[in-house]
């Protein structure tokens, strides 16, 4: 029987993170390369969604979410970042941010689109994009003064005739990076010029750190009537298995956004709804409680990486810190990282399956440091015995 997937999928097998993950629960090793915590979030927001199941919230909510949700993420927008969304037409609800991107991208391109994203991408980008039978043009984050960033003449270059949407993650997912307002303000200026859409995946909005402000690109001049903006509650509240995420953006764009969705998955379970809704209203000193650990965390991981050996870029922001694995005399992440369990008993995530172009990231290997201090030290020093 010839292969039954279509032509534009073929390439997106199994994703690396199921992948790994499964190498670690078949060596027993430490999983530090998928970013899930290892600690639930709020007790309160958890007994809100028991709550809600107990109560008989366990039928079909309304398509584009439950009001008290859709109120709750306008008023987090409006208090947060002084952006005015109507919870009626400018907020749809979707089964986490995942699919609030690939629904926003195949709303909005098609076939022959072209879709700028800056590499290393999150790897649903690239099979989102595909589906909808657009094309990817990446532009690639390399290593600058600690942190990463782009080139602008790059970013230029990438925009051409047939250019529709730019994607922007920020903070960014692998290598940390929260981009700067001039960095921004490049990105707006090229939506203006060439009446490009902005879409931005800011899932880890309120996780930055030493001071790193994330700075929604709709709130730059112009930009507000162009941007679809997507979030979750999984990474900010450490329930990254409840899925439910939003989109926000001008009512039309909400409404292409919901005929793709309507059609998918139509509606997001109304108890995670609801206990989302109460913890965008009540349980903000929790993450910010939150986001000071995982700042200690990280630096904690990067202390045990550094004494294994490898070079460690400090992130400023997300849950994964990027490593350069050259210094240990490797040159291929993926060789590297399929041989750690073995190895070392941890597992990490190769960055290399996130570039378009893999020898860009041939030697980066990314780590999560949203785990319990003692499984942080325990993987360091099992890396350590090996490495050293």
């Amino acid at each position: 029987m010839s292969e039954p997937l279509v032509p534009r999928m073929q390439g997106f097998g199994t994703t690396i993170f199921a992948e790994m993950s499964a190498l670690a629960v078949e060596t027993g090793s430490i999983n530090l390369g998928q970013g899930f915590p290892d600690t639930d979030g709020p007790p309160a927001m958890l007994d809100t969604a028991i709550e809600a199941i107990r109560s008989g919230l366990n039928q079909y909510p309304p398509g584009p979410g439950l009001p008290e949700l859709r109120q709750a993420v306008a008023d987090q927008k409006r208090e947060r970042y002084g952006l005015s969304y109507d919870p009626a037409a400018e907020v749809f609800v979707t089964v986490g941010a995942t699919e609030g991107i690939a629904a926003s991208v195949l709303a909005l391109t098609g076939p022959g689109d072209e879709v700028i994203a800056f590499e290393p991408t999150y790897d649903s980008y690239a099979a989102t994009i595909a589906l909808a039978g657009a094309v990817l043009r990446p532009v690639t984050l390399r290593p600058d003064g600690g942190r990463f960033t782009f080139d602008p003449d790059e970013l230029r270059a990438a925009v051409g005739p047939r250019t529709r949407m730019i994607l922007v993650n920020s903070p960014h997912n692998p290598v940390g990076t929260v981009f700067t307002r001039d960095e921004l303000e490049l990105i707006a200026g090229l939506c203006r010029e060439h009446d490009l859409v902005a879409l931005t995946d800011e899932v880890y909005e309120y996780l930055t750190f030493d001071g790193a402000e994330h700075i929604p690109l709709a709130t730059l001049p112009g930009m507000r009537e162009r941007t679809v903006a997507v979030s979750s509650v999984g990474k900010t509240f450490s329930v990254t298995g409840w899925k439910t995420g939003w989109v926000t953006a001008p009512a039309p764009y909400i409404r292409a956004v919901q005929t793709v969705k309507q059609f998918t998955t139509f509606a997001v379970g109304g108890p995670w709804q609801r206990a989302t809704a109460y913890a965008l209203g009540n349980e903000l000193p929790w993450v910010e409680e939150l986001r000071a650990s995982l700042q200690a965390k990280r630096d904690r991981l990067i202390t045990g990486l550094e004494a294994a050996g490898f070079t460690a870029f400090r992130p400023q922001g997300t849950y994964f810190v990027q490593t350069d694995i050259g210094p240990l005399g490797f040159k291929d992440g993926v060789e590297l990282a399929r041989a750690l369990p073995g190895k070392a008993g941890v597992v990490a995530i190769p960055s290399q399956v996130f570039y378009q172009r893999p020898d860009e990231g041939a030697r980066f290997v990314r780590f999560a440091f949203c785990k319990k201090d003692e499984v942080i030290d325990e993987a360091v020093e099992r890396l350590r015995r090996v490495t050293g």
